[in-house]
């Protein structure tokens, strides 16, 4: 059985094929030339007129032969690596529907047995409040890991109805951190500013709290240290506006560096599986980075060195705030 899956490979197909079509070109075009040979000498030896027998196309066949199955070589690697592709995607939607399955069930699983705790024992008010804050914790989880799915959805296929506003970034990013405290308690943040200026800039605010909630989480998530800790600085670089999350995380390998972004790419933590997520995180920031005409690139030192993720964005605005539409 081991064998046969070998020998059935997509790969050995490749390859066999590749050998049976240059070994059938080598072949044809060996035998060609030995019937020229053999046709030739019975022309000599009977004096007849060559030119009815050999003429000076035989060049020209052999070439556009050779052209043929080179165009045809072509399209089975277009096809192979076609395959190979696919092959690829199919797997990370079966690893991410595996992941996803998991993000959804040990939530779900969590709600039941505090449910079932909760009606089969009388249990005093405080144990209630502690079950219940238990039990919020997972619909906050089965809500983002949801709204991720959704979200992602609407981004790429382009039916995302947002509005996008001049405004100050500075202010986006130090309001949502207030407002959202009670979700990062366990977390230092830190927002430095040291020009202590503002950066005015067409942003669509919902989409940019979500990836700030998204690379926060993912500070969080991915962080052995006792105490997580997030630094956001802001800083005006070659007329670009760069906003730095230095996180004291796990940090990345230099082969992940470039993968983090990928769709289902996941970098799981061997200590605790439930910490890998859906994989959508950072493809979603990169995606929400690109509609507001930027990009974010990854840095790190190293294992548990952390993880600097830097958000550019086109040269900041001068204007004061005012309704305008991103072009």
């Amino acid at each position: 059985m081991r064998y046969s899956k070998l020998f059935f490979h997509p790969i050995s197909v490749f390859i066999f094929s590749i050998v049976a079509l240059a070994t059938s070109l080598t072949l044809y075009i060996y035998w060609y030339f030995e019937v020229s040979a053999g046709l030739e000498s019975v022309i000599r030896k009977f004096n007849l007129d060559a030119t009815q027998f050999l003429e000076f196309q035989t060049w020209v066949v052999v070439l556009i032969l050779s052209i043929l199955v080179g165009i045809i070589l072509l399209g089975i690697f277009i096809i192979f690596v076609y395959n190979q592709k696919t092959y690829q995607l199919y797997r990370l939607q079966h690893n991410f529907i595996n992941n996803f399955t998991h993000e959804l069930k040990t939530p779900v699983t969590s709600l039941k047995l505090f449910l079932e705790t909760l009606s089969k024992h009388s249990l005093s008010r405080e144990e209630q409040l502690k079950y219940i804050r238990y039990m919020l914790n997972d619909i906050h989880r089965l809500s983002d890991t949801i709204n991720q799915i959704l979200n992602l959805a609407r981004i790429e296929s382009k039916s995302f109805g947002g509005e996008f506003v001049l405004t100050d970034v500075v202010s986006i990013v130090e309001q949502f951190y207030k407002h959202n405290n009670h979700l990062f308690q366990n977390c230092e943040i830190t927002i430095r500013n040291p020009s202590d200026n503002s950066f005015f800039y067409i942003v669509d605010q919902s989409l940019f709290e979500m990836l700030l909630m998204n690379l926060t989480t993912n500070a969080i998530k991915y962080n052995t240290s006792p105490v997580p800790s997030l630094e956001i600085s802001f800083a005006r670089h070659k007329n670009k506006l760069q906003i730095r999350f230095a996180d004291n995380g796990i940090g990345l390998k230099k082969s992940e560096i470039k993968k983090v972004f990928k769709k289902f790419y996941q970098i799981g933590r061997s200590d605790d599986r439930s910490a890998m997520g859906s994989g959508l995180g950072l493809h979603l920031v990169q995606n929400i980075a690109r509609l507001h005409k930027g990009k974010v690139v990854a840095e790190s030192k190293g294992k548990e060195q952390g993880t600097v993720f830097t958000l550019i964005l086109p040269q900041p605005e001068k204007a004061p705030p005012e309704t305008r539409t991103l072009q």
